[in-house]
């Protein structure tokens, strides 16, 4: 009955309607119970929804998806109601916890407790003023804000790592339970932001299909993974986090594949075409979010392609040790150099940082 990119008609409408939700949410009672009846129809329905044509029956569904996202947004938005995850007294008792870890690591910079705690746990009263100024200055303030980008991080260190444990049926289920727990413990830990809940559901989603072995098309898992977002919460919808982090998925999923094609591979290794790829990605992402960055902080960085180039890779490698030297320190194996690898790759992403900001 639905066709094959019903997936992403259903999610647009969905979010089309918690749109319209969100800007109704001042109406009387009788919007949700006019809607109530009009969402239920397709179920007292059924029989004959089914002998439709596809167009119809297709037609059908994206009004009620329409409908439902217009009364859950509604729903959520009136004093009162809505679904709230009643988990911050355990999330900030973790993350007190890891912070006080980090800060008894024997790093010999005093920058770096600092910056670490900014990056694992977001937060960043730590940090000097000039060093805040550098990263807003440069337009690397996403790397302090905690986003998908740090979680995506802290994925990729996951997957890396239990890829020892091979592909047998066994390992499939502990990879799957090990990545997708440790991204929601750090979910949980960081508050749950929009943006770091996005890219937990999209893990999620993800690592659920490899599990089952069903083809992973990155539009449907977005799409997938917005829906969902929006039913737990349609109020997020209002929030400048979700809505740049969706934005800048659509950039990298949307345009980014075409942009990378315009430099083809010609050999196995090209460090030129690497470089090409880590700029289409950041130029896709701009392109997506520059617009409404600017409507909302009349804001735009000069200096992103540079920044990008350098501070991302930069910032990648940094949080890799990190998160080693945490886990290894809090065991009591952490070797020196471990300590001084960290030390030295804050103290260049700063600098790095500092340098673009002067420019």
């Amino acid at each position: 009955m639905v066709e094959a990119k019903g997936i992403e008609t259903l999610s647009v409408s969905f979010t089309a309607g918690v749109i319209l939700g969100a800007m109704l949410s001042g109406s009387t009672f009788l919007l949700p119970c006019t809607l109530l009846i009009l969402i239920a129809l397709p179920c007292f329905l059924q029989e004959k929804l089914v002998r439709l044509p596809g167009a119809q029956s297709l037609g059908i569904l994206v009004l009620t998806f329409l409908l439902l996202g217009l009364f859950c947004a509604w729903n959520a938005l009136q004093p009162g109601v809505g679904l709230h995850l009643r988990v911050q007294d355990w999330a900030d008792g973790a993350v007190g916890k890891l912070r006080a870890l980090i800060d008894a690591l024997p790093f010999r910079d005093v920058g770096t407790p600092a910056l670490l705690k900014a990056l694992l746990t977001g937060d960043r009263s730590g940090l000097s003023r000039e060093t805040v100024a550098a990263f807003r200055a440069s337009g690397a303030s996403h790397v302090l804000a905690l986003s998908g980008l740090h979680i995506g991080i802290i994925y990729l260190i996951f997957d890396r790592l239990t890829r020892v444990l091979g592909r047998s049926p066994a390992a499939r289920h502990i990879r799957f339970w090990l990545i997708v727990l440790g991204a929601g413990f750090f979910t949980l830990m960081t508050g749950a932001g929009a943006s770091i809940v996005r890219a937990f559901l999209f893990i999620t989603i993800n690592e659920t299909l490899r599990l089952l072995g069903r083809p992973r098309k990155a539009v449907r898992v977005l799409c997938l993974a917005l829906m969902v977002q929006l039913v737990l919460d349609p109020g997020a919808i209002r929030e400048v986090g979700f809505q740049l982090s969706y934005l800048a998925m659509a950039g990298i999923f949307l345009l980014f594949p075409v942009l990378e094609a315009w430099y083809p591979a010609s050999v196995s290794w090209d460090p030129m075409r690497k470089i090409w790829s880590m700029a289409a990605l950041s130029i896709s992402c701009q392109l997506f979010t520059g617009p409404l960055a600017w409507l909302r902080f009349h804001s735009f960085p000069r200096y992103f392609l540079l920044t990008n180039l350098l501070a991302l890779p930069l910032t990648t490698a940094l949080m890799a040790t990190a998160v080693t030297t945490v886990v290894l320190g809090a065991l009591g194996w952490c070797p020196d150099l471990l300590f001084k690898t960290t030390d030295g790759l804050c103290r260049l992403l700063v600098w790095v940082l500092e340098i673009i900001a002067s420019m």
